[in-house]
């Protein structure tokens, strides 16, 4: 997800590391809390797959800062990324599925479409899982484990709900 969230900050601005860091806070905080230390090696990575550049610069002050740019490649990857397939671990399905959401403008209808139906496959199953463990009297469950479950279908159905009005969307427009 970091090198998602790296790509769609660069797409309308060079920026230093500090500015992703920052962008990234500014973004996807709800989701997402990457450190310099998982931010750094994606950089890397990315540069090193031709995603983007980066040049040094030296500031007014004297202080060499380094800005990275997104290349055509990038825009491609970011793309391809978005589409790729989703972990099957629902605490991390879901946060990535909203990083994805919150990058989807930079897809076709089409990938839209695509996306929006994925996500909301992925949801509706996890959806039935916590119904399946609620309903099934061989399973041991206790007071607070029934809370979270109620409390997880129902995330999952507000999820799956909103995930359809922006695949309706993304038809119509």
């Amino acid at each position: 997800m970091i090198e998602i969230m790296i790509l769609y900050v660069l797409l309308k601005h060079d920026l230093t590391m500090y500015a992703i860091h920052k962008r990234i806070s500014e973004y996807f905080l709800a989701y997402s809390t990457p450190s310099f230390g998982a931010i750094k090696p994606a950089l890397v990575r990315l540069e090193k797959s031709g995603c983007i550049t980066s040049s040094k610069i030296m500031s007014d002050g004297g202080k060499l800062s380094i800005f990275y740019t997104l290349t055509k490649e990038g825009n491609k990857e970011l793309q391809k990324l978005l589409l790729n397939p989703f972990s099957t671990n629902p605490l991390q399905f879901l946060s990535d599925a909203r990083v994805k959401i919150s990058c989807a403008s930079v897809l076709n209808k089409e990938d839209s479409c695509e996306l929006f139906m994925n996500i909301k496959s992925i949801a509706l199953l996890h959806k039935v899982n916590a119904e399946q463990i609620l309903a099934d009297e061989y399973t041991p469950t206790d007071f607070y484990q029934k809370i979270a479950l109620d409390n997880t279908i129902c995330e999952y159905k507000n999820f799956i709900s909103i995930v359809e009005g922006l695949e309706k969307n993304a038809r119509n427009s």
